[in-house]
């Protein structure tokens, strides 16, 4: 007896797609397996903290410093006049070296200090031995001229690969990026950077500003910025003070 099969098209095509779907989420999974573990999000996964999942207006400015000492105090002037007490001050330990006075006087203002490393460098392109003596290094002189260990770096340059963050971990640290990019180190003019704060900033937002002789304007921004950022309703707080108590939103690398 002969059997005659008959098969539906349509089915036959949905059969199809359904099983090209699972074969390729499966195939994704397989390769991108190491980066899903590193930003799982599991108390052991390293992470970089770009920002935090929070309906409260709360905001962070924060500022890096690497060289010169003519734009550093101006802000600190600034910061102080607009009653701004809470900050996260990222600080070069060979710039803090160089200016003992400033350090003295970030940690007198109350600001939170975490570290910009030692060599301004790609630590990516390190060996993990490098990495961590320029993490230790800074360790070490922030911690001598604080009197506090800090608990917050932001790599110089902002790059780091799954190496760097998974050493920084290890050393009790946690890397922190930005989700707002003022760029006023590209000094693009007053209004601009006025603009790329305000056009992005958000409630849990951690905002990229600097303090560095390099960038020319920041310290002509800062007042409008922080203006209008409070008339909109916002607080400013530390790194520390945001992401206390909340959901922190990492980024995946490849």
């Amino acid at each position: 007896m002969r059997w005659i099969y008959v098969v539906n098209a349509q089915r036959l095509k949905q059969v199809l797609i359904i099983t090209a779907a699972i074969l390729m989420a499966a195939g994704i999974g397989y390769a991108e397996q190491d980066t899903i573990s590193a930003f799982a999000g599991g108390s052991q996964a390293p992470q970089a903290i770009y920002k935090v999942d929070t309906k409260e207006k709360k905001i962070a400015l924060t500022f890096d410093i690497s060289w010169g000492e003519s734009r550093t105090v101006p802000i600190l002037d600034i910061l102080k006049a607009k009653n701004v007490t809470k900050s996260t001050i990222f600080l070069s330990s060979p710039w803090s070296q160089r200016h003992p006075e400033i350090v003295k006087r970030i940690k007198e203002d109350g600001f939170e200090i975490g570290s910009h490393g030692h060599k301004h460098d790609n630590y990516s392109k390190y060996t993990d031995e490098e990495i961590r003596s320029q993490i230790g290094k800074a360790d070490t002189i922030l911690t001598e001229m604080t009197g506090k260990k800090p608990n917050l770096i932001r790599m110089p340059n902002g790059d780091f690969d799954k190496r760097v963050l998974q050493i920084a971990g290890d050393m009790g640290y946690t890397v922190i990026q930005w989700d707002t990019d003022s760029k006023d180190w590209t000094n693009p003019g007053t209004e601009n950077i006025i603009n790329n704060v305000l056009s992005k900033a958000h409630p849990g937002d951690i905002i990229l500003m600097h303090a560095s002789d390099s960038c020319k304007e920041t310290h002509l921004a800062l007042p409008v910025i922080i203006d209008k950022l409070r008339q909109q309703g916002y607080e400013f707080v530390t790194v520390s003070e945001l992401i206390a108590g909340t959901d922190m939103k990492s980024k995946e690398i490849n």
